[in-house]
């Protein structure tokens, strides 16, 4: 026998069905994957370019991702930063650190909470889930170092920049650009310790201003970190000592293009901070639809990648070079 429906039934079934897609609707934003970003320091040419990557491969992908960072390079600012995002509960966690060190409690609060995190630029982290890195550490260091001998004709006083003493990438980095010139550049001599300066405009012209009255004959300065370059091209432009002083680094091509150009800056190597952030994402959103990564496989932007379980690592190796024949291009990608 068939049931008909009288037209107050009706009426209520057609009620209920927006209700129900509504629900349905938001159910499923509910679901989506947050991967927050968390960078050194923000509002920097760098950072604001690896923000829209991370931006476009959210809006690629489909999930929620956005990138957030302390006012300065601080260690206990991005601690604070994790530690609201744990109480976000969101699904990924990604920190460009500003020490490594100091991060492992929060990063080992996060992963007891079930959520992923990821780092970059921060190999041999502990209680992450995977590294990223678009270049090897002694590739890195060297091809700055070959640039820098070069610059200074293989022999002369030179100082390195990183950004923390605390930032073990930039340390590594130095580690191998140093250790390259001991044994191919027997005539370079470093002048000083280190100086953990490179991610603030202001310290890196001001520690260049300082070396280079302390050593007259300064002949390079050899800075990892996104600022170094540019505060230090800053002072020896400044000093009338572009020709004198050899300046090499990674730097954003957008803030450094004037000191290229002038001859400032003589030379630097990045990855594309923009490619960075998607790939950032990307691993991020394999990670919460709970796939691993394998070696071999494809990121787009990449190709394929060397993924080292063991040392949870994923590896790439995609370097630019930064000099007055590609700086209009870089700058005109937005970089």
């Amino acid at each position: 026998m068939k049931q008909h429906l009288d037209r107050r039934s009706v009426l209520k079934l057609a009620a209920a069905v927006p209700a129900a897609l509504t629900f349905g609707t938001a159910a499923m934003a509910q679901a989506k994957a947050q991967i927050a970003t968390v960078v050194k320091v923000g509002g920097i040419p760098w950072f604001n370019a690896m923000e829209a990557g991370i931006k476009k491969a959210g809006t690629e992908l489909g999930v929620e991702a956005w990138q957030i960072g302390p006012t300065q390079a601080d260690a206990a600012q991005q601690v604070r930063a994790v530690e609201d995002l744990i109480a976000r509960k969101v699904s990924v966690i990604a920190v460009v650190p500003n020490d490594a060190t100091a991060l492992e409690p929060v990063f080992k609060r996060a992963q007891e909470a079930g959520i992923k995190v990821i780092t970059h630029e921060s190999p041999d982290q502990k209680f992450n889930d995977w590294n990223i890195e678009l270049t090897t550490v002694a590739g890195f260091g060297e091809t700055h170092m070959e640039s820098l001998a070069k610059a200074m004709g293989g022999e002369g006083k030179y100082i390195v920049y990183v950004g923390s003493l605390t930032v073990p990438l930039h340390n590594k980095w130095a580690d191998a650009a140093v250790a390259l010139a001991k044994a191919k550049f027997p005539k370079m001599q470093l002048a000083a310790d280190r100086f953990g300066v490179a991610e603030s405009l202001d310290d890196s012209y001001k520690t260049a201003l300082d070396q280079m009255r302390a050593n007259p004959d300064l002949k390079g300065i050899l800075a990892f970190g996104s600022q170094g370059p540019i505060g230090a091209a800053r002072a020896v432009d400044e000093k009338g000592k572009a020709q004198a002083v050899a300046v090499v680094g990674p730097f954003s091509p957008g803030q450094g293009a004037k000191f290229i150009k002038a001859g400032a800056i003589r030379e630097g190597f990045i990855w594309n901070p923009m490619l960075a952030g998607e790939t950032i994402v990307r691993v991020g959103a394999m990670l919460a639809a709970g796939k691993e990564p394998a070696d071999g496989m494809e990121l787009p932007g990449l190709g394929k990648v060397k993924v080292d379980k063991a040392a949870r690592q994923i590896q790439a190796q995609k370097l630019e070079a930064i000099n007055k024949d590609t700086i209009d291009g870089l700058v005109a990608m937005g970089l």
